[in-house]
């Protein structure tokens, strides 16, 4: 039951903070930079981009696993937080803050959504779980699986057309590389981590 908590109150986190990264209007993060790169070159939807990419981060996991099938919850998540960030831009239309703000703001919800969905070990997003599994079996922090994934979404998106601002840095810093550090902080406060990153 503490770990549907978990990860419940991280789907609602990240998809909060998502929908201010969004309205902030100060750049995409890595994932949409590629998407939209990707959309500018081939013509591709965002959606079926970023459902490719996590089809291929899933491949992968397989691969290094014997083959063995990725958990369905990893779909659950990204149809949850999909529509509950749908929801949250619907009811916020008309309500702003300072971009800035809600740039700033929605970035640390992220990092906090994705730290308590990892830790939650249940639903963990496609790139998490890739991340998480070259972790374990090589030992080498998260962090830097993580940093090396968003790093090269962000390259790769750039140099196809994608948008870059400095929101995109913003979310490369916090959320590709802080989610570990903030997860040993909600340790110290008492959210109890059901995964292997300590």
């Amino acid at each position: 039951m503490i770990k549907l908590y978990v990860y419940v109150l991280g789907c609602l986190f990240f998809a909060i903070g998502a929908t201010l990264f969004i309205k902030s209007g100060l750049g995409t993060d890595p994932l949409d930079v590629f998407a939209i790169g990707l959309k500018k070159t081939f013509g591709l939807k965002i959606g079926t981009s970023q459902s490719l990419f996590a089809i291929i981060c899933l491949l992968f996991w397989s691969s290094i696993n014997n083959w063995k099938l990725p958990p369905l919850t990893t779909f659950l998540t990204f149809f949850l937080c999909g529509y509950l960030i749908d929801f949250a831009l619907f009811i916020t239309e008309n309500y702003h803050i300072n971009p800035w703000a809600e740039m700033l703001l929605g970035v640390m919800l992220c990092t906090q959504g994705s730290a308590l969905i990892i830790m939650s070990s249940f639903g963990i997003r496609a790139m998490d779980l890739l991340a998480i599994c070259l972790h374990e079996k090589t030992k080498k922090p998260f962090w830097l699986y993580k940093g090396i994934f968003e790093v090269t979404l962000l390259i790769t998106g750039y140099l196809l057309g994608g948008d870059v601002g400095v929101g995109t840095l913003l979310f490369l810093v916090f959320v590709g590389w802080f989610i570990q550090p903030t997860i040993m902080i909600n340790q110290k406060f008492g959210v109890v981590n059901f995964s292997s990153i300590k």
